[in-house]
């Protein structure tokens, strides 16, 4: 890669690395671009170079969330109920570590001003990300969606899901359960968020069958 794109990715990901490090448990809104610029020692118009608007930021981690599901799924394939199974075990893990983050970004995919397609990722920010996988300009990035659909497909054709639904309104149902589970998790106040989504999934695929 060139020196002037290495330098472009190295800085787009050291900004969501230090917004994860600063955002805590707090919320996004709570945290100041000014903060991002002084850890990473730039200005905002830098920042807004690569990031026009701050809430790009939360888009941009979950392209990144998705690619690093790509690389696991290929080195540890899961198909159909353990695929979607795998999906919410992530998700619980991340909403305990990075709560404030996972629930800004859920917000803000539900405002009508956010842009309707993912953050775009860079073949220099993938090979910054994976330096150890030579291959990994190869590993498609897959949305939630697409992956919800990979695996419902499956699931149908496994007989793990028996009955008549089509594979559109079975990856509608799992992402509706994806962004429901954080929300009914955080407005309730619960812990273990792991075994709450793992039982939100089981008791939904017992009624698929």
């Amino acid at each position: 890669m060139s020196l002037r794109k290495e330098k472009a990715a190295r800085l787009k990901l050291s900004v969501l690395d230090h917004t994860m490090r600063l955002i805590g448990k707090k919320s996004f809104d709570d945290l100041y671009v000014d903060e991002i610029c002084e850890k990473v020692r730039i200005s905002k118009v830098t920042l807004f170079k690569y990031f026009p608007a701050k809430e790009d930021i939360l888009l941009y981690y979950f392209r990144v969330w998705c690619i690093k599901r790509a690389v696991e799924l290929r080195d540890k394939p899961r198909e159909g109920q353990a695929g979607v199974s795998y999906l919410f075990d992530k998700l619980s893990e991340e909403a305990e570590t990075y709560p404030g983050i996972v629930l800004s970004l859920f917000a803000y995919l539900a405002d009508l001003r956010r842009p309707p397609k993912p953050f775009p990722m860079k073949p220099e920010e993938k090979k910054l990300l994976f330096p150890d996988i030579k291959d990994i300009q190869s590993i498609e990035i897959l949305t939630l969606d697409q992956m919800f659909e990979k695996f419902s497909l499956e699931a149908i054709f496994r007989k793990e899901i028996t009955k008549t639904s089509s594979t559109r309104d079975l990856t509608n149902l799992f992402t509706s359960l994806f962004y429901g589970s954080i929300l009914t998790a955080h407005l309730l106040q619960l812990d273990q968020l792991k075994f709450f989504f793992k039982r939100n999934i089981e008791m939904t695929m017992k009624g698929l069958q």
